[in-house]
């Protein structure tokens, strides 16, 4: 057996490399959304990457798992071709709302036209304390992801029109399967030949990474994790627990921040924030250590092209796709690089 990367910087659903005869099995990554953080850049969506897996000649699309849904995951997906109505499975790394916001409006959707079923997983840590005393619930966060809707009177009135759907709305079709996360990856979620690992990773608390593993290769969805040591001095800012996570894999998708972002850039971004961050440069450290293949750079911190990240304005102007690549080869990685727009996939194949 032999894998093959097809493509990197795809767009839309469908692509594949020429000598498709051979290849039996393939694993397509989509970032449904690239946008760093809670601000907003030319209609960028939130955080989120999509995972396909299935056969060339249905073009991956026999297992369909969503990390993270950030605002417009709905309408990425319809792009890419995938109803939110055939998703098998919804990860959430962290209860963020710039990767959690588009959960409603992908249940809504799925309450209107599929109350039929099945209802779909949705995977995430369990109840976690933070240590500022407060608890953060994926629980809770889908028990009531349809309130606003059932208070304002809408849920009713879409009943009496149509009988068949549920009527506790959106959260009748969430299947939640929460888990502890824990230093080493444990299985969270299979189906067939897909298996899903996680393991506790920092920003806030409950936040995990995942990994999926099929015939065709693997993936890590490393979502905003960063060091366990918050700020220098301390070897780098990325991940433990990610790396380990990543050993072998074949590609890396992982939240950026540029070093611009730093205390020593003239942004006046807030020192705590960045440290919380994985920088481009230590990312490319991290898969030229794991011996991944393909860094898949999203939730860009600051977006390309972007004069500001939210009220802090860059000195130097806006930075370029080769601004985030050059920082990512600053490292010595020699794999390729895709750095992040909503759309952008990368598909491998497995061969006889």
């Amino acid at each position: 057996m032999s894998r093959n990367l097809v493509s990197a910087i795809l767009f839309g659903a469908g692509v594949f490399a020429g000598g498709g005869a051979m290849a039996e099995n393939c694993l397509k990554v989509t970032l449904t959304g690239t946008q760093g953080g809670p601000p907003v850049f030319q209609g960028q969506a939130g955080a989120g990457t999509l995972v396909q897996y299935g056969t060339v000649e249905n073009k991956c699309n026999d297992v369909r798992l969503q990390f993270d849904t950030g605002r417009g995951t709905t309408q990425r997906l319809s792009q890419a071709g995938v109803p939110v109505g055939r998703l098998d499975a919804v990860f959430l790394t962290h209860l963020h709302s710039d990767h959690t916001e588009g959960l409603a409006d992908m249940m809504q959707l799925r309450w209107h036209f599929n109350s039929g079923g099945p209802k779909v997983d949705l995977v995430c840590s369990e109840e976690t304390k933070s240590p500022l005393g407060f608890s953060l619930s994926c629980e809770r966060f889908a028990r009531h992801i349809g309130d606003a809707l059932i208070k304002s009177g809408e849920i009713s009135q879409r009943l009496a029109e149509n009988k068949k759907r549920l009527p506790g709305g959106p959260a009748d079709l969430i299947e939640v399967k929460d888990f502890k996360p824990e230093e080493e990856a444990q299985e969270v979620w299979s189906k067939g030949d897909v298996k899903v690992s996680a393991i506790r990773s920092t920003h806030i608390a409950g936040h995990a990474s995942y990994r999926v593993d099929t015939p065709a290769g693997s993936v890590v969805i490393g979502g905003d994790a960063g060091n366990d040591t918050r700020k220098p001095p301390r070897k780098t800012s990325t991940s433990d627990q990610v790396e380990k996570l990543a050993k072998g894999a074949d590609i890396v998708v992982h939240s950026t921040i540029h070093p611009v972002m730093g205390p020593d850039g003239g942004t006046g971004f807030p020192p705590p924030i960045y440290f919380r961050q994985s920088n481009a440069t230590d990312l490319g450290g991290l898969a030229k250590r794991a011996g991944v293949s393909h860094l898949m750079l999203t939730h860009l911190i600051p977006p390309v092209g972007a004069p500001r990240q939210g009220p802090y304005k860059l000195p130097d102007g806006a930075l370029t796709e080769d601004d985030y690549r050059s920082s990512v080869v600053d490292s010595g990685f020699e794999g390729e690089i895709t750095v992040g727009s909503d759309l952008a996939s990368v598909t491998l194949t497995q061969e006889n």
